[in-house]
């Protein structure tokens, strides 16, 4: 659920009173400025439709969830019911600048709340143009992924973020590809018993290689297709498996090739021009 209008923006504190929220981590960034609130559970579907500069209000307090929405460039998450994570989230979130409330609200009421809202606008803030590139930049990283590993999961993604961004790269370009990364690593994770990442960046190329070793993908056009899932119930629960895994990948992309063997793997080629 998206709620209110990107031609305003308001502080994090006020989001803070509206909905009586208590501070997990993150009380120095109070005034941070969003333009919208994403009200999900479903965290493919906040990195499908989600804009940066948000706040997430879920009820998955999970590190998943924190880490999701820094994928998807958000400012911070929001508990409802009361929920607080108590899974290294707030190591996290210190980490990589994102503030976390939690709200005795439940989703329906917070939503009412920040709708209600009066919103004043703010300037925009300007976004700093990245250091130019150099012929001489080439960065080849490999990372690896373990199956069934839902305690590590998204650390992969966070790292190719983190690499992009001290390189210099434009932050929207950035975003697409930890998204995409992150989605296929969660694929991994969810149906693969290991994978290996390979991350290759030129000036003019980032190129993003997920091997992965699992059961493979049947018929890879119909996988394409938004709302085709395997997941189990489990996956579900985390907020994942709606179907939205490779249609994200694919949205995020300039360029993807999937070759699938039933009963060995799966290879993703997605390709990024800076």
């Amino acid at each position: 659920m998206e709620i209110g209008s990107r031609a305003a923006a308001v502080e994090i504190r006020m989001i803070k009173d509206v909905l009586e929220a208590s501070v997990i981590e993150g009380e120095d960034s109070l005034d941070t400025r969003i333009e919208q609130v994403y009200a999900s559970d479903l965290m493919s579907d906040v990195l499908a439709y989600g804009r940066p500069n948000s706040v997430l209000l879920t009820g998955l307090a999970t590190r998943l969830a924190v880490i999701s929405a820094h994928m998807a460039e958000f400012k911070g998450v929001v508990f409802i019911r009361g929920k607080r994570p108590k899974d290294g989230s707030e190591t996290f979130a210190r980490e990589n600048n994102l503030v976390l409330l939690s709200t005795g609200l439940d989703m329906y009421d917070a939503c009412v709340r920040i709708d209600s809202l009066k919103r004043e606008g703010y300037p925009a803030a300007e976004i700093g143009s990245p250091a130019r590139m150099t012929e001489e930049l080439l960065l080849n990283h490999q990372f690896s992924i373990q199956g069934n590993d839902y305690s590590n999961a998204g650390m992969v993604s966070t790292q190719v973020k983190s690499l992009l961004k001290k390189i210099g790269f434009d932050p929207k370009l950035v975003r697409r590809v930890a998204i995409s990364t992150y989605e296929g690593e969660m694929n991994v994770v969810m149906h693969a018993r290991r994978a290996k990442v390979s991350l290759s960046v030129t000036p003019q190329l980032i190129e993003v290689v997920i091997d992965d070793e699992g059961q493979g993908i049947p018929d890879v056009e119909l996988a394409l297709q938004e709302g085709f899932t395997t997941a189990t119930e489990e996956m579900r629960a985390m907020g994942f498996g709606s179907g939205m895994g490779l249609p994200n990948i694919k949205k995020n992309s300039d360029e993807l090739n999937i070759e699938s063997r039933i009963g060995k793997g799966t290879s993703v080629q997605m390709k990024f021009f800076t």
